[in-house]
């Protein structure tokens, strides 16, 4: 009896023991992208989140996004970008470039998620948007103007640029670094991938680190 409780008091801390977390596997919690891509700050982690406003994914996925971005290291950058996956997303691409370049997207991005997700606007109709933020208080002309901009047309096409050059084949996805994409339809959950986000963070921390 005496053997059987030394025993048992052994085995128990045991099980109380966490192991350590399973090491990433690329193909499974993220894909390697080739050729790398560049990013804008050598000195900074860059993640990119590709979206699209008509994406139910993306507008649930909104609110986890705030609240994981808001924890980043101070040498990390979160940047999102409209993913275009075919032609019909680019107006709203152009929707979301014409509020950045009039300091807006703070005010609307949730705006442009909610109207299309709770109340049922199709924004995708450039005319409907511009008559739906008139609404809200915005410049119908200005942001007509913004919309069909020189500036507002080249970060469509850079979009599109990354979207392909990311090889993405839907949304909501993350970039980290130029090097890695990773997404809920590879982790099984947005808070794996926001574990997954973090792990290959640290990854390029250590990397950068390194190199000093």
């Amino acid at each position: 009896m005496k053997k059987l409780i030394t025993l048992l008091s052994l085995a128990i801390p045991l099980s109380l023991v966490t192991l350590p977390a399973r090491a990433l596997d690329a193909g499974i919690d993220y894909q390697t992208v080739s050729p790398i891509q560049s990013t804008a700050n050598k000195q900074q982690v860059e993640v990119l989140e590709f979206f699209w406003y008509r994406c139910p994914h993306c507008f649930h996925l909104e609110p986890e996004l705030k609240s994981w971005s808001k924890k980043l290291p101070k040498n990390v950058v979160l940047r999102r970008v409209p993913g275009i996956l075919s032609d019909g997303w680019i107006h709203l691409a152009k929707a979301y470039y014409a509020l950045e370049a009039m300091g807006l997207i703070e005010r609307m991005h949730d705006e442009v998620f909610k109207a299309i997700h709770t109340q049922g606007v199709d924004l995708n109709n450039p005319t409907a948007f511009f008559d739906w933020a008139a609404t809200k208080g915005i410049d119908k002309r200005k942001l007509e103007s913004a919309y069909n901009s020189f500036g507002v047309n080249s970060k469509v096409m850079q979009a599109q640029h990354l979207t392909r050059a990311y090889k993405l084949t839907g949304v909501p996805a993350f970039a980290i670094n130029g090097k890695y994409t990773t997404s809920a339809t590879l982790t099984g959950s947005n808070a794996k991938t926001f574990e997954v986000i973090d792990a290959l963070i640290a990854q390029e921390q250590k990397s950068k680190d390194g190199k000093r």
